[in-house]
């Protein structure tokens, strides 16, 4: 059994499923293949939700990619039908001398974001459930809110099926060429033969190049809880509760969307993790952390029950930019990923360059090379 066609994508999540989508409206003959499937429990795309937010402190090439994102999403919203972005608002807290919150009203307000800088005082009058203690002002962006990840990630790939995009549901054996990579075989038996390969696999990819790639993608291991907010209590719920971002403490919360419950989770890098072997059950040290945060902050959640966790991971390169770009030795192969953490809002941008490098037509971005990522992590992403 075999498959043949112009360009073979390995990795059906958020960066996959919206490159072929790209190619595909090309007019490319594309193959699409993921081990698990789209929206997964193991892939870095598979959790129920993710925020799309604007700020990126002085990084305007990401604040860019997000704006032409949203577009992007709501174009697929508009066109499918489905119901894929919540408009809930962002808020940033942010202590008196904030440097990377002050970078983000300056980098919003050269792009044209609409945002609010809000004070402490009206901080208390907008959201009463919030304990605010060091925060002293904020940013809201209100045309911001959140993605419902893993069902947009089906609902791409089942458009891209409607489309004439082969999908296989398999995973690949690592490739094995010298200069120009020929075909792939899956562990099912499948034989792949294309002109052009792009492996947008996640936390996957240091595994498929470990020679490459295994001291340039770190995956750690990141713990979700999902908290019951109390009965006939709409504080916890839009509009009344917008996404919060606080970054001093790394750690953010999504609001009750879609009967999901209030979503928390910290953003600090965990330990390694293997998406394959490694079990997602979460910690009671976890859990300690996010409750001793809400008693500080929201009192109101601090003892709210634990209605769902999640453990997902995290794939970020050495500084926290996305790795879009050729592979060095194999010159029919492209690499896309790096993007757990902050990547999935960005998916149509992402994809939007990586089909512009395989076509040569794409204005390159140095900070998304390979050359540009080192083999120590420190991170600069947020």
């Amino acid at each position: 059994m075999g498959q043949t066609c112009d360009i073979a994508v390995i990795g059906a999540g958020v960066f996959g499923a919206w490159t072929a989508h790209q190619l595909q409206q090309a007019g490319a003959r594309v193959t699409l293949v993921d081990a698990y499937g789209p929206g997964n429990s193991r892939a870095s795309s598979g959790g129920e939700s993710r925020i799309i937010r604007m700020g990126y402190g002085a990084d305007e090439v990401y604040t860019r990619s997000a704006q032409h994102s949203l577009r992007s999403w709501q174009d697929l919203c508009e066109r499918t039908g489905q119901s894929l972005f919540h408009r809930t608002g962002v808020l940033w807290l942010a202590r008196e001398d904030d440097s990377y919150s002050i970078s983000t009203l300056s980098t919003l307000q050269r792009t044209g974001v609409v945002f609010e800088k809000l004070t402490r005082t009206e901080l208390k009058g907008r959201y009463p459930q919030l304990e605010f203690a060091e925060v002293a002002w904020a940013i809201f962006e209100p045309n911001s809110g959140v993605l419902m990840a893993r069902k947009a990630v089906r609902v791409i790939v089942q458009e891209l099926r409607r489309n004439g995009t082969t999908y296989l549901n398999d995973s690949v054996l690592p490739p094995k060429a010298a200069r120009k990579l020929e075909s792939l075989m899956t562990v099912g038996g499948s034989l792949i033969t294309a002109d052009k390969f792009l492996f947008a696999c996640g936390p996957w990819l240091p595994k498929l190049f470990p020679d490459l790639l295994a001291k340039i993608i770190q995956v750690t291991r990141q713990e979700v809880f999902f908290l019951g907010v109390p009965a006939g209590d709409d504080c916890y719920s839009p509009p009344r509760m917008p996404v919060w971002i606080d970054f001093h403490d790394l750690i953010y919360g999504l609001p009750d969307v879609e009967g999901r419950r209030f979503k928390v989770a910290f953003d600090a890098h965990g330990p390694d993790f293997d998406p394959d072997r490694d079990d997602r059950i979460a910690t009671k040290n976890g859990l300690t952390k996010v409750r001793r945060y809400l008693a500080a902050h929201m009192p109101g959640l601090a003892n709210a029950p634990v209605v769902e966790t999640h453990v997902c991971q995290y794939e970020n390169t050495s500084s926290g930019d996305f790795l879009i770009d050729r592979h060095p030795f194999l010159e029919n192969v492209w690499l896309v990923g790096g993007g757990s953490g902050h990547g999935f809002k960005h998916g149509p941008a992402v994809a939007e360059y990586a089909a512009g490098l395989i076509s040569g037509t794409a204005k390159i971005e140095p900070r998304f090379g390979l050359a540009a990522k080192g083999k120590v992590q420190r991170r600069k992403v947020y």
